[in-house]
């Protein structure tokens, strides 16, 4: 029997079960498990199901001597490996998966993971940073936090994990700190930094400046313009895109590794008769190409609101 190309990224995980309790194979527990994550399973008995429906299929590669394990043989299993080297496994093999990082988009994004608030235990929930393949929505890395403000530890950390070579790398305004885009920079590769008002001081600078430059008709400043139109079931969305390199004035400029460009989005949305509008800033070290930044945050977005069923994801951290 011809093992899956899978198997050789798990092969240094040590069983941790007594040797006489083993009904099932761990590498069968192991596969299965990604294999049903991968396609949408949420939870141990999601994964049970999905491989009662495949049994025949995974037969035809797994050894499956006592059939398929019960959900209660999965969650003890996992519960006692070893996290870091299935994890790496994991990760070994998604990057395989990916290939290169080269013009691709990667977009850093934290969620908290759901039922894992524990009031009885004074327990906080669980929040979870990963790092997305865009093009392909499968994870590349994923560190575990108590608090959504340990983001900021823990994106360093994430990155340093990861080879970003050429990517484009997208982050929240959490993520919006000068070692972050130092480290990204450091790692050959791009960034597009949502500016919000954690970063208080340049967010009014960008600010004022595109006020400025748009009541000026942008006459004397470098920029470049993007406009999408998106609609369906009586909502018209328009997107704009400005950005500028003319950011010699900038008094944090210096301080910020590769900083190439400014960013305004606008976003006009209708519905029915209200029209509203909501206007995001960013920084990146990207050519002011709008087209290119545009599609980019774009990318990023569809990232955030993609349904967590639907992302292939870890669910080891």
């Amino acid at each position: 029997m011809e093992p899956p190309a899978i198997w050789s990224h798990f092969e240094g995980l040590k069983d941790p079960r007594v040797e006489r309790t083993r009904r099932h194979q761990l590498m069968d527990i192991v596969i299965i498990s990604v294999l049903a994550v991968v396609a949408g399973a949420d939870g141990w008995s999601d994964i049970v199901q999905f491989a009662e429906d495949r049994q025949d299929w995974f037969s035809t590669f797994l050894e499956l001597p006592a059939g398929i394990p019960c959900d209660d043989t999965f969650r003890r299993v996992f519960a006692a490996l070893d996290p870091v080297k299935f994890q790496a496994g994991f990760l070994s093999w998604a990057k395989c998966l990916v290939g290169s990082t080269e013009g691709q988009l990667v977009a850093i994004d934290g969620k908290t993971a759901r039922h894992s608030f524990a009031s009885e235990q004074d327990q906080g929930a669980l929040h979870i940073v990963s790092a997305w393949a865009a093009q392909h929505q499968v994870v590349l890395g994923q560190l575990a936090t108590e608090a959504k403000s340990n983001e900021i530890t823990a994106i360093p950390q994430l990155l340093e994990m990861l080879d970003l070579k050429g990517a484009t790398v997208t982050i929240d305004a959490m993520g919006c700190q000068k070692k972050i885009a130092e480290r990204i920079v450091a790692g050959k590769a791009d960034y597009i930094l949502s500016l919000k008002e954690n970063q208080p001081s340049l967010h009014r600078e960008v600010q004022e400046f595109f006020v400025s430059a748009e009541s000026d008709g942008y006459r004397d400043v470098r920029s470049d313009y993007e406009q999408s139109v998106d609609g369906g079931h009586g909502r018209i969305e328009v997107r704009r895109v400005r950005v500028s390199d003319d950011i010699d004035w900038m008094s944090e400029k210096a301080q910020w590794k590769g900083l190439r460009t400014i960013v305004m989005l606008e976003s006009e949305r209708t519905v029915g008769e209200t029209t509203s509008i909501e206007r995001r800033y960013y920084i990146t070290s990207l050519v002011a190409d709008a087209a290119l930044v545009g599609g980019r945050i774009r990318g990023h977005w569809g990232i955030e609101s993609a349904p967590q069923a639907h992302r292939k994801e870890s669910f080891m951290n």
